[in-house]
């Protein structure tokens, strides 16, 4: 069975301006994503999972889906405030989804396989992947995990330091 590659877009973006998952800097407009999902795909995953807001549905598919077509399934599920907390009063102040967590929690219909889950806006290399792959084909079982941790000093950019105040 492969292995399915669970993708953490539902952010708001509010430091970045604009919907970043989505947005091509590369020679040919490509997105993060598309180098993951690329990366993903040589690797062995047999499946893509975006968890989105159901506001963002209708750019992720108008963005992905024709690129993806025949290379690997695609499903898209929805990370809403309001997902699996019942009758929790929930803030007015609230803007953001839940998290992490709850983002994954959301996709629980959609993915019976082993998988990874990685940031939309997150670069993490071809190795990452294979990887990846190959432990969820190999090692994982329901009581083995994995985490792939990056060395903090090998993911700086010798550019310039990344801010993450909040502008208003």
């Amino acid at each position: 069975m492969q292995p399915t590659l669970l993708i953490l877009a539902a952010g708001m973006a509010s430091r970045y301006g604009s919907m970043k998952q989505t947005q091509g800097f590369g020679p040919s407009g490509e997105t993060i994503m598309d180098y993951s999902i690329y990366d993903a795909i040589k690797a062995g995953f047999g499946k893509v999972v975006f968890i989105i807001r159901k506001d963002f549905a209708e750019g992720f598919k108008n963005t992905f889906e024709p690129k993806l077509k025949g290379k690997i399934a695609t499903e898209y599920v929805y990370q809403e405030m309001d997902s699996f907390v019942a009758d929790a009063a929930i803030a007015a102040s609230r803007q953001k989804p839940w998290g992490t967590g709850h983002a994954i929690l959301c996709a629980k219909d959609a993915v019976k396989e082993p998988f990874a889950v990685i940031n939309a806006d997150d670069f993490y290399g071809t190795d990452g992947f294979s990887k990846a792959a190959k432990f969820l084909e190999e090692g994982c079982t329901e009581k083995n995990y994995a985490i792939i941790g990056y060395q903090l000093a090998k993911t700086l950019s010798e550019h310039g330091t990344v801010s993450r105040e909040f502008v208003k």
